[in-house]
C-alpha cells in the first residue's frame, strides 16, 4: 500500500510540475518544451519504475496524429488556452490536502474536461487547419563577409514558419555536405537559429552561399557572399591565428606508407613488449594526426593497464606492460586517413613463465565472469596448452574482494570442467577472480585476474548503468478508478539455458499482466516423476528473469517453474520445463582429423587440419610441434585458435618437424590427432602468407530498400588471407545532420553470401555501413565506411541491379560470367538479363551490349573476346516495365588461356559407365574440386557420384537420362582459376547413350563395311577392314545363306595385322547374282556386313569387269594411257597431247588432220610417254579432226580429237578466256586529241570479241569515239571529251562463258586530271606545230677564201610568220652593201656576204621567233687568204633545209647545233637523219670557183 501511495503522490506531483511552467510561457508564441522524463523515483531518489504520460494513447486516438505531428500542434492557441486553464487549478491543488481517492477522482475529472476541450480544438483546427500554418520567413537573413585567408567565418540566419522549415545550405547552388569535407563545414540548428561555419577559409571558399528554408506551405531562399583575401605581407598579430589541433583533410590526398614494421615476436609471461612501426604520410603537415588503431585478432584494442598506445607523429607504438597468454594473437596496426588506410600485421606469441614447481602445468587463461547475481557468479576460463608432462587433475578458483589483497580459494577439490559457480558472495560488493591448474607435480601460476564484477541483482545493475528504468515497476493509469492492486500473471517462455553437474541456469520472460508496480519471482523445482514442488528461493524473491540453481543431485532429473509476486500477492506458476538431468552434458571433443603441414618461410610452417567432428561449444585448438626423432612436443600456440589453419613460427631452418593438434572446450582437451608427415622447414616458392585474416571487402552498394530495412551487397576482399572466407559481418551507424553515430552490429552470426538485409532501420534516416570478412584465422578489419544511404522505400517500376558478379572459365577468346538476380524485383518479376562489356581502360561511353535478346539464366558464356585485351563486365535486369540499373562492374579480366589449362573429358568405360573427368596439376593442400550443374553446386548424389583422387576428379552419371541435360562445370578452389565446363545437350546425350550401349554390348568395330572393287584383269574383290580384332578372330563367308569355302572360284584371305578380310573372284557369272556376307566373331564380340549385288548393280559390275579384262589385253601392246586432249598455255598456244605406255624403240606415232598426215614433234622421245602437237596462233583454218596412231609389231592403238564446230568453239573460248585473264587493268591516258582508255593483253587474236561499255551500256562508235588495237593494246579514244563523257567505262572480253570485264571510273578527280592533261597536250601540240623553227641548210663550219662572195640559204617555218634575225658573234647584223639578208616566200632565208675578208671570220647565227617559240642555228666562218676572186660560193639546201654539196649520193644532213626556245626553257635539237650518215657527211666545206 505504501508503494501505491508513493507512486500516486509522485504521479500527481509530476502532473503538477508539468503544468507549472505554462504560466511563464503563456505569451511565448513558440516555446521550447523541455524533454520529458518518465522515470519514477522513491524517497531516496532510486528509480523504481516508469510513469506513462496520462491519456497519451487517448490523444493519439482522438487526434489521429503521430508523435511527430503532436509536436506541431503543441504550440497552437488552443493548447495555450488549455495550459492557462489548468494553471490556477494546479496552484490550488498544491495547498489542498485530500485523500488519495478524492485526489485521483478530481484529477480524472480535470483530465476528462481537458480531453473535451482538446477534441473541440481539434475540430476547429480541422475546419481551418491553415490558420496555424504559414510559409517560411527569414527573421534575420545571413550577411556577406570579406575575410582573410585561414580565418574562420560563420553565417547566421533566423527562420520562422509552421510546420518547422527544413533548412539546407548551398555553395554555388551545390548542396554542402559536411561528411564529404570533414572538419571543413559545421552546420548547427537551435531554436530556429541556423548557422554555417567554414573552417580555415581558402580561395576556393570565395563563392555565393544560399540558405533554403522549406516546409509544406512553400520555400524561401536567402543569399550571402564570402570573399577570401590573401595577406601579402607577414601575418599581423592582430589577425586570428590558425586553430591548433588536428589539420583538416579538406582538399588534400594523403599517401600513407608503413615502414620499419614489427615482425613476428616472442615473449614470456610477465615481460614487457613493445610493437612499433614508422609511418610516412605525405604530404607531411604539422599537427596532422591520422586515426591510429591497434587490433588483436581483429578486435579493436582500447588503452588499459595492460596495453599503452603512443603516437609520436611519425611512429606508432603499442606497449604490452605485463604479458599474459591472453595477449597472444595477430596484431594489426591500422593508419586511417580520409584518402585511404594502410595496415600492417604480425603475430605475437607468449610462452608460459617458468613454473614455480618443476613439472607444474601452465596457467589458465581468459578468466571471465558470467551470470553475475547478488550472491553468486559463474566463472569460466580456458585450459592451458602446457600440462607440465602429466595430465591436469583440475582447477582451483580464487576470489578477491575489491579493496583488499586477500585471495581466498572458492573450491576445496579441483574441478575439471572449465566453468564453476562461485557462491557465498556479499550483495553489493565487487570481486575479481583468478584460476590455477594443478597436476600431480604441483600448482601452476595463477591466471591473469578477471574484470571486476559486482554481486547484485541484474535488474539493479541495469538500473545503475543507465538512466532508463528497468522493465519492472511500470504503472499504467487509466480514466477508470484505479484498482487496489493486481496480482501478476504467469511468466512466459521458461527454459533451461545451461545445465551442468554443479548448477542449472533458468531464464524466462515477464508476464503481460503485472499490475502497476514492480514484480519479483519465486523459483520452484520438482524431482521428475513426483508432484512435490519445492520453492528454491524461499527467503528473498529475485528481481531478474534469470536464475541459477545449485545443490542439485547429480544424475537426477528435475522440472522447474516460476511464479511472479508483488504487493497484491503471488501469481500462478508458469508452465513447467521438461525434465532436465543434472550432469555435464558437454563431452570432450573428438581428436582433430588429418594434419597437413605446408612450407611457408625459413622459420615457419602452415599447418592445416580437419576439424573435430560433432564438437559442441568448441573453444579452439592447440598445435604442437616436434623435431623428428626427439619425441618431445612443444606448443606452437598458447592461446586457442578457432580455425583449422595456423602458421607455426619460431622453427629452426633446415630441421624436419612433425605436428599434431588438440581440440578443447569447457569439458577438457581432446586426444591428440595423428602426427603429420615430416616436413623440412624452408621457404616455399613465392614466399609465405602475409596475412592470416582477410583484407577488408569493398564496393558496398544497396540492392533494395524498404521502409525499415536495406539489402547491401559488397565485393570479396582482394586477399582472403590464405584460407576460405567463412562469412561476413555487417555494421551500421546512423548519420544525423552529417555527423555519424556509433557502429552497431547488424548480424551476430556470419553470413556466407555477399549480400545481407539490415533490418530494424528507421524510415527516412541516413545510414552508413561497413563489412568485415572472416576466415578460419579470424575476422578481418572492417572496410571503409560506405556512402551515406537513405532508408526509404523504393517505388520504381524497373528492377534493381544484379549483384555478386563472378568471372570463371577465362580463356583467350571466351569466359563465363555468373551473377545473381536483383533483390528488388520492381513492379513485375524479372524476365531477363542484359550483359554489357567494355575494355578496362575505355571511357564510360564505351559500354556495349553482348546480347541483343535478354537471357533468362543467371550465367552467360561470352565468346567475343580478343586475346590479350582486358575487359570489365556489368549486368542489367529487365521486367515488363523496362531495364533497370546496371550492376557494379567486375574487376578487370585479362582474356588469356593460362598455361596448364585443362578441360573436362567425357569418358565411357568398357562397362558402359559414363563419366566426366577433370585434372588439375596446381593443387594446394586446401584445394577442392567443386562440381556444378548449370553453375549451381551439385549436392544431391542421386544423379551423379563424385570421386576425387589426387589431382583428378571424376563425376559419374548414375543413370544418364534427359533430366541430366545441362551445363556441367568443375572448379578447383585455392588455385588460379582452374575450372572448365561441358555442355550436355540432347544430341550429346544421344551419342553418349549409343556409345554406352556399344560398350555394354560389344561389337567388333569396322573401319569399312563390306565393299566390292575391280582389280587387274577384271577380278572382283570383296573386302572389309575391322578396326580391332585379335588373332583368334574367326571369319565365315556366306552367299545367299550358303557358306563359301576356299577353292578355284573363291580365294579368301584374312590379314590379322591390318584387320583386312577379302574374297577374290576371277569373273562374275549370271549365277553369282545375290547377297554376299562376311560374319566376324572375336570372343563375345560379333559383327557382320553384307553387300547386295542384284539387278542393274550386278549387271553394271559384270560389264565393267568384262571391260577391264579387255583393257588389260589392250595394254599388252603400245597403248594410250591418256587419250588425246588439248591444253591452252598462258601464251595462248594450243598443245594437243596424249600419254602413251608400253612403248619401245620400234613404236611409231603418226599424226593426222582430217585424214591427212601432219608433221608432229621431231624430237619425240617415247621414254617420256607424252606426245605433243603445238599449234601457235590458232585460227579458223586450224579447225578439224585430229588423230594419232600408235603402232609396232605388237599392235596399234588410236586416239581421236574432234576440233570442229562446237569442239573448236570450246577451244577458242578457252583461248579467249586466257587472253581476258591476261588483260591489265583499264587505264586512262591523255593525248593531244582527247582521252584514251586502254588495256594490254599478252596475246591478241583477231577472232577475239570485245565490247566497250559506258555507264553499263554498249558504246556506239562514231568519229569522235573510236576503238582499236595496236599490237597487244586494246584502246578506246574519246576525241574532244565533254561532261557527257564522264562515267564508268568497261571493256568486256567474250569467252563463251561468263566473260570478263575490266572497268575504270572516268569521273570526278580522275576526269578533271585527264581533261586538264588533254588541254595541256593539245596546247603543246599546237605550239609545237606552229612555233618558229630553222629547217636546215647551214653547215657547222664554212671555209672560204678572201675576196670571195658567200651565200647561204636555209628553210624556216612557223605560224604566224617568224621574225628572222642574223647575228655575228652574238651581235645583230644590219643589212647593208656588205651583208645582204633576204626572206623569200616566207620560208627561204638567205645570207650573203658580197666580198669576204678576214674580218668576216667568226660565229654566225640565224634567230627565228614567233609567239610560240624561238629557234636558232649556228655556223662558223673561216676566211683564208685569197687567190683571186673566181666567183661566189653558194650553198643550196633541199626541201628540208639540208645543204647540198656536189655529191652524187643522197643528200645527207650534217649535224647541226640549233637552239629551240619555248617559254623560258631552251632545248637543243638535232636534225633528222641517221647519226651514222651524219657522221660520214659531216665535214668542213670549202668550195672554190674557177
Amino acid at each position: 500500500m505504501l508503494l501505491h501511495c508513493c507512486t500516486d503522490t509522485i504521479l500527481c506531483l509530476r502532473l503538477s510540475s508539468s503544468y507549472s511552467g505554462l504560466e511563464e510561457s503563456r505569451l511565448s508564441p513558440m516555446p521550447k518544451r523541455a524533454k520529458p522524463t518518465y522515470l519514477a523515483m522513491d524517497k531516496e531518489n532510486q528509480i523504481i519504475g516508469y510513469v506513462v504520460p496520462i491519456f497519451r494513447g487517448s490523444q493519439e486516438y482522438a487526434s489521429g496524429f503521430s508523435d511527430t505531428e503532436e509536436a506541431r500542434v503543441k504550440e497552437s492557441a488552443g493548447y495555450m488556452a488549455r495550459r492557462n486553464l489548468f494553471t490556477s487549478g494546479l496552484e490550488m491543488e498544491r495547498t489542498e490536502q485530500t485523500s488519495r481517492k478524492v485526489s485521483m477522482r478530481e484529477s480524472a475529472e480535470r483530465i476528462s474536461l481537458s480531453k473535451r476541450i482538446y477534441e473541440n480544438e481539434e475540430h476547429h483546427k480541422r475546419m481551418n487547419k491553415d490558420s496555424l500554418m504559414h510559409a517560411p520567413e527569414f527573421v534575420i537573413k545571413p550577411r556577406s563577409h570579406t575575410v582573410w585567408e585561414k580565418q574562420c567565418v560563420r553565417l547566421h540566419c533566423t527562420v520562422s514558419g509552421w510546420p518547422d522549415p527544413r533548412v539546407v545550405w548551398y555553395k554555388n547552388n551545390v548542396t554542402i555536405d559536411p561528411m564529404a569535407h570533414p572538419g571543413k563545414y559545421k552546420l548547427e540548428s537551435s531554436y530556429n537559429v541556423h548557422s554555417l561555419e567554414i573552417n580555415r577559409c581558402d580561395f576556393d571558399d570565395t563563392a555565393q552561399y544560399r540558405v533554403s528554408a522549406m516546409n509544406s506551405k512553400g520555400e524561401l531562399s536567402s543569399f550571402a557572399s564570402i570573399v577570401v583575401k590573401r595577406f601579402k605581407g607577414e601575418v599581423e598579430e592582430a589577425l586570428p591565428m590558425p586553430r591548433h589541433g588536428l589539420i583538416s583533410e579538406y582538399g588534400i590526398t594523403f599517401d600513407t606508407h608503413i615502414v620499419d614494421g614489427f615482425g613476428v615476436s616472442f615473449g614470456r609471461e610477465g615481460e614487457t613488449m613493445s610493437l612499433g612501426a614508422t609511418v610516412i604520410i605525405s604530404p607531411n603537415l604539422a599537427r596532422y594526426q591520422p586515426e591510429v588503431q591497434w587490433y588483436r585478432d581483429d578486435v579493436l584494442l582500447q588503452p588499459s593497464k595492460w596495453c599503452h598506445m603512443h603516437w609520436s607523429g611519425d611512429k606508432a607504438t603499442l606497449t604490452l606492460t605485463h604479458l599474459n597468454k591472453e595477449d597472444e594473437g595477430l596484431y594489426t596496426l591500422r593508419i586511417t586517413t580520409k584518402s585511404k588506410y594502410e595496415t600492417y600485421s604480425a603475430y605475437v606469441f607468449v610462452r608460459d613463465a617458468d613454473a614455480e614447481v618443476e613439472g607444474a602445468p601452465g596457467a589458465p587463461l581468459d578468466v571471465k565472469c558470467q551470470d553475475a547475481n547478488k550472491d553468486y557468479v559463474i566463472v569460466t576460463w580456458k585450459q592451458p596448452a602446457v600440462d607440465g608432462g602429466s595430465s591436469i587433475l583440475g582447477y582451483f578458483v580464487d576470489r578477491c574482494e575489491v579493496g583488499t589483497t586477500h585471495w581466498s580459494q572458492c573450491n576445496d577439490t579441483p574441478i575439471k570442467f572449465a566453468r564453476f559457480p562461485v557462491t557465498g558472495l556479499v550483495e553489493g560488493r565487487s570481486y575479481t577472480f583468478r584460476v590455477r591448474a594443478v597436476n600431480k607435480s604441483g600448482m601452476s601460476r595463477p591466471s591473469r585476474v578477471s574484470e571486476v564484477v559486482a554481486a547484485m541483482d541484474p535488474a539493479d545493475r541495469a538500473r545503475m548503468r543507465g538512466t532508463s528504468a528497468p522493465w519492472t515497476g511500470q504503472i499504467i493509469v487509466t480514466e477508470e478508478e484505479p484498482a487496489e492492486g493486481v496480482v501478476p500473471g504467469k511468466p512466459k517462455e521458461l527454459e533451461v539455458t545451461e545445465a551442468t553437474k554443479n548448477y542449472v541456469v533458468l531464464s524466462w520472460k515477464p508476464p503481460g499482466e503485472r499490475g502497476h508496480e514492480g514484480i519479483m519471482y519465486y523459483v520452484e523445482k520438482c524431482v521428475s516423476g513426483t508432484d512435490s514442488w519445492q520453492r528454491v528461493n524461499t527467503e528473498i524473491p529475485v528481481k531478474s528473469p534469470r536464475f541459477a540453481l545449485f545443490d542439485l543431485a547429480e544424475g537426477k532429473a528435475y522440472s522447474f517453474r516460476v511464479r511472479c509476486c508483488n504487493s497484491a500477492g503471488v501469481g500462478e506458476p508458469s508452465e513447467a520445463t521438461e525434465a532436465t538431468t543434472v550432469g555435464d552434458k558437454l563431452d570432450i571433443p573428438s581428436a582433430p582429423g588429418r594434419v597437413v603441414p605446408t612450407r611457408n618461410t625459413d622459420t615457419s610452417v602452415v599447418v592445416s587440419w580437419e576439424a573435430s567432428r560433432d564438437a559442441k561449444e568448441l573453444v579452439g585448438y592447440y598445435i604442437e610441434a616436434s623435431i623428428v626423432g626427439s619425441n618431445k612436443f612443444e606448443p606452437c600456440n598458447n592461446k586457442p585458435v578457432k580455425g583449422t589453419r595456423f602458421i607455426c613460427h619460431g622453427l629452426v631452418t633446415g630441421e624436419s618437424y612433425v605436428f599434431r593438434v588438440k581440440a578443447l572446450n569447457a569439458a577438457g582437451l581432446s586426444e591428440c590427432s595423428q602426427e603429420s608427415e615430416a616436413i623440412e622447414v624452408k621457404a616455399a616458392i613465392g614466399g609465405g602468407i602475409p596475412h592470416a585474416s582477410p583484407t577488408p571487402p569493398y564496393g558496398i552498394s544497396v540492392l533494395e530498400c524498404v521502409r525499415d530495412s536495406m539489402v547491401l551487397a559488397w565485393k570479396q576482399p582482394t586477399f582472403i588471407g590464405g584460407a576460405d572466407i567463412t562469412g561476413y559481418f555487417v555494421d551500421y551507424r546512423e548519420v544525423i545532420n552529417g555527423v555519424p553515430g556509433t557502429w552497431h552490429e547488424a548480424n551476430v552470426k556470419a553470413v556466407s553470401d555477399r549480400a545481407y538485409r539490415v533490418s530494424d532501420l528507421k524510415e527516412n534516416r541516413k545510414y552508413q555501413f561497413q563489412v568485415r570478412a572472416a576466415n578460419m584465422a579470424g575476422v578481418g578489419i572492417p572496410s571503409l565506411p560506405s556512402g551515406t544511404f537513405v532508408c526509404e522505400e523504393w517505388t520504381i517500376a524497373v528492377p534493381g541491379p544484379p549483384h555478386d558478379l563472378q568471372v570463371t572459365e577465362v580463356r583467350a577468346n571466351t569466359l563465363v560470367l555468373l551473377y545473381k538476380p536483383p533483390v528488388y524485383q520492381g513492379r513485375d518479376p524479372v524476365n531477363g538479363f542484359y550483359i554489357d562489356i567494355k575494355e578496362a581502360d575505355a571511357e564510360e561511353e564505351a559500354w556495349r551490349g553482348v546480347n541483343e535478346k535478354a537471357v533468362l539464366t543467371n550465367y552467360m558464356k561470352i565468346k567475343t573476346l580478343k586475346e590479350g585485351e582486358t575487359y570489365v563486365f556489368r549486368v542489367r535486369a529487365q521486367n515488363k516495365a523496362g531495364v533497370g540499373k546496371a550492376s557494379e562492374p567486375t574487376e578487370p579480366v585479362l582474356a588469356e588461356t593460362k598455361p596448364g589449362t585443362t578441360e573436362i573429358v567425357v569418358d565411357v568405360d568398357d562397362d558402359g559407365v559414363i563419366s566426366m573427368n577433370f585434372a588439375c596439376s596446381n593443387l594446394t593442400p586446401d584445394s577442392k574440386f567443386v562440381w556444378s550443374k548449370n553453375y549451381e553446386e551439385i549436392t544431391d548424389d542421386t544423379r551423379i557420384t563424385v570421386a576425387t583422387s589426387g589431382g583428378k576428379s571424376k563425376a559419374t552419371f548414375n543413370m544418364l537420362a534427359e533430366d541430366d541435360i545441362g551445363i556441367y562445370s568443375c572448379a578447383v578452389t585455392h588455385t588460379d582459376g582452374a575450372c572448365s565446363s561441358y555442355t550436355l545437350s540432347a544430341e550429346e546425350l544421344k551419342k553418349l547413350l549409343e556409345l554406352s550401349h556399344d560398350h555394354k554390348f560389344p561389337i567388333i568395330p569396322l573401319k569399312t563395311e563390306l565393299a566390292v572393287e575391280l582389280q587387274e584383269k577384271g577380278r572382283i574383290r570383296f573386302w572389309l577392314q575391322a578396326e580391332k580384332i585379335s588373332a583368334n578372330g574367326k571369319i565365315e563367308y556366306v552367299f545367299n545363306d550358303n557358306s563359301l569355302s576356299q577353292g578355284e572360284k573363291y580365294k579368301m584371305n584374312f590379314n590379322k595385322d591390318t584387320g583386312v578380310i577379302e574374297m577374290i573372284m576371277e569373273s562374275l557369272l549370271p549365277e553369282d547374282e545375290g547377297t554376299f556376307t562376311f560374319q566376324l566373331q572375336d570372343g563375345k564380340a560379333t559383327n557382320q556386313s553384307s553387300l547386295v549385288l542384284i539387278g542393274d548393280v550386278f549387271k553394271g559390275l559384270q560389264k565393267e569387269s568384262a571391260f577391264m579384262r579387255k583393257e588389260w589385253h589392250r595394254k599388252q601392246g603400245p597403248h594410250f594411257v591418256e587419250y588425246l586432249s588439248y591444253e591452252v598455255t598462258p601464251e595462248c598456244c594450243v598443245i594437243l597431247k596424249c600419254k602413251v605406255g608400253n612403248i619401245k624403240k620400234e613404236t611409231v606415232a603418226l599424226w593426222y588432220k582430217d585424214g591427212r598426215e601432219v608433221k608432229g614433234d621431231e624430237k619425240l622421245t617415247f621414254t617420256e610417254g607424252v606426245l605433243n602437237l603445238e599449234i601457235a596462233q590458232i585460227s579458223k583454218k586450224d579447225a578439224g579432226v585430229y588423230e594419232i596412231v600408235l603402232k609396232d609389231d605388237r599392235g596399234q592403238d588410236t586416239s581421236t580429237l574432234n576440233l570442229t564446230e562446237q569442239g573448236f568453239r570450246d577451244l577458242m573460248n578457252e583461248v579467249f578466256s586466257n587472253i581476258a585473264n591476261s588483260s591489265t587493268a583499264l587505264k586512262i591516258q591523255s593525248t593531244d586529241e582527247g582521252i584514251r582508255l586502254y588495256s594490254f593483253v599478252s596475246y591478241y587474236n583477231e577472232a577475239l570479241q570485245v565490247t566497250w561499255h559506258h555507264k553499263d551500256s554498249a558504246i556506239a562508235f562514231t568519229d569522235r569515239i573510236k576503238s582499236g588495237v595496236v599490237g597487244e593494246q586494246l584502246w578506246l579514244q574519246i576525241t574532244e571529251p565533254t561532261e557527257k563523257d564522264k562515267g564508268k567505262y568497261a571493256i568486256e572480253f567474250h569467252d563463251g562463258k561468263g566473260g570478263l570485264k575490266r572497268t575504270v571510273e572516268l569521273s570526278g578527280q580522275a576526269f578533271d586530271d585527264a581533261y586538264a592533261e588533254f588541254q595541256r597536250l593539245k596546247a603543246a601540240a599546237i605550239a609545237e606545230r606552229n612555233r618558229a623553227r630553222v629547217a636546215g641548210g647551214l653547215p657547222d663550219v664554212v671555209t672560204i677564201q678572201e675576196l670571195k662572195a658567200l651565200n647561204l640559204t636555209c628553210n624556216i617555218s612557223g605560224e604566224p610568220l617568224p621574225e628572222v634575225v642574223w647575228l655575228k658573234n652574238e651581235r645583230e647584223i644590219v643589212s647593208d652593201g656588205h651583208y645582204v639578208m633576204k626572206l623569200e616566200a616566207g620560208k627561204y632565208a638567205s645570207f650573203t656576204i658580197t666580198t669576204v675578208n678576214t674580218t668576216d671570220s667568226g660565229k654566225y647565227s640565224i634567230l627565228v621567233k614567233n609567239k610560240y617559240g624561238t629557234e636558232s642555228a649556228d655556223f662558223t666562218l673561216v676566211v683564208t687568204e685569197g687567190k683571186g676572186d673566181l666567183g661566189v660560193t653558194s650553198y643550196l639546201t633541199d626541201a628540208d633545209g639540208n645543204v647540198i654539196i656536189g655529191c652524187k649520193s643522197r643528200p645527207t644532213t650534217p649535224t647541226e647545233r640549233r637552239k629551240s626556245v619555248t617559254g623560258k626553257k631552251m632545248q637543243k635539237r638535232k636534225g633528222e637523219g641517221t647519226a651514222v650518215h651524219n657522221n660520214v657527211c659531216k665535214k668542213i666545206l670549202s668550195t672554190k670557183i674557177f
